[in-house]
């Protein structure tokens, strides 16, 4: 199976947090400090434009977040190429694409930026050496920086700058062993707090998102099946301090039979598994692939197809792909 990876500048998933409002401060321990970050990504209003940078790829997206009484809406808009839009209603997710077509379905996605934290981060320490650093400004706000080091050679260094005041996160690179710059989020415009327009604001049912959908001529897509439980499928060199988050046999749209899909979690990097159906594979690349922080692996396991995809070095992606195998039920 060819696996495209559309980074359209953000995937939304909701967090639910129990918090009270907080407001920045320097002086913060670095746990304190990243709940603060966690918090502000989720209950902030703001609104701005965001660039996506990996090598001489260049993405702009804006970006509208707004927090009330009702929950979490946001909306996704890309800037550059074919129209793309993710409207987020809590929960709930609509994407419009350049086929004038639209999907609404519930969340089981990791969340993209500004909102790249867990909401559990006491397991961040057991992977990454947290710090904070200097002072620096983003977007016309001043940012106080934090970085994560690994503990090992199978995860990225990430560095974050984040609002001083609000704890909100402006800007995010993912570097590799040698400091050299793989990927880069940034506000290059961002206003935080105020009134944001909230016309496109969507009610949150199926009734509603249909009722949107004839209005400006869009059709649903299927709905598409999943089914949570245990595979038979075994990964066995997982790296540590990756925990499984869903376990899962999907349909989709181009295929027949359901593909298998496994995802594993360091709270700031992410491995998934793909495993299909040789009969359903359509012409794969097997082998390495790469853009930006995220690398792919592809290879055969018997008469299957196994496709691992992750933001972590090559070495792991091989790794993990290799260590694949069919336990049974």
């Amino acid at each position: 199976m060819r696996f495209a990876i559309q980074k359209i500048g953000a995937v939304f998933a909701l967090f639910q947090l129990c918090a009270s409002t907080a407001i920045a401060d320097p002086l913060l321990d670095d746990a304190e400090w990243l709940r603060t970050m966690v918090f502000a990504a989720q209950r902030t209003n703001y609104s701005g434009v965001f660039v996506y940078q990996s090598g001489e790829r260049v993405e702009m997206s804006r970006i509208t977040h707004i927090f009330d009484k009702d929950g979490v809406h946001e909306r996704l808009v890309g800037l550059n190429g074919p129209r793309r839009e993710v409207v987020r209603n809590n929960d709930k997710i609509w994407l419009y694409v350049d086929d004038n077509k639209v999907r609404f379905e519930k969340r089981y996605a990791k969340s993209g930026f500004p909102a790249l934290l867990p909401v559990q981060i006491q397991n961040l320490k057991e992977n990454y050496r947290i710090s904070q650093g200097e002072e620096d400004r983003v977007a016309e706000y001043h940012a106080h920086t934090i970085l994560f080091q690994p503990k090992d050679n199978l995860r990225y260094t990430r560095k974050m700058w984040a609002h001083s005041e609000s704890g909100l996160l402006l800007k995010a690179v993912v570097l590799d062993e040698r400091g050299r710059l793989i990927e880069q989020y940034a506000f290059s415009q961002l206003s935080i707090g105020g009134n944001a327009d909230h016309h496109w604001m969507i009610v949150p049912d199926e009734t509603g998102a249909t009722r949107l959908a004839e209005k400006i001529n869009l059709a649903p897509l299927p709905i598409v099946s999943i089914e949570s439980a245990p595979t038979g499928w075994q990964v066995d060199a997982v790296p540590s301090g990756f925990k499984k988050i869903i376990e899962i046999r999907r349909t989709m749209r181009d295929k027949k039979l359901p593909v298998v899909q496994i995802v594993y979690s360091d709270g700031l990097a992410s491995i998934s598994v793909f495993i299909e159906q040789a009969s359903e594979a359509n012409d794969p690349h097997l082998g390495l692939t790469s853009q930006g922080a995220v690398h792919i692996n592809s290879r055969w396991v018997g008469d299957h197809l196994v496709t691992v995809v992750g933001e972590v070095p090559p070495r792991t992606v091989v790794g993990v792909a290799d260590s694949v195998r069919y336990a049974g039920k």
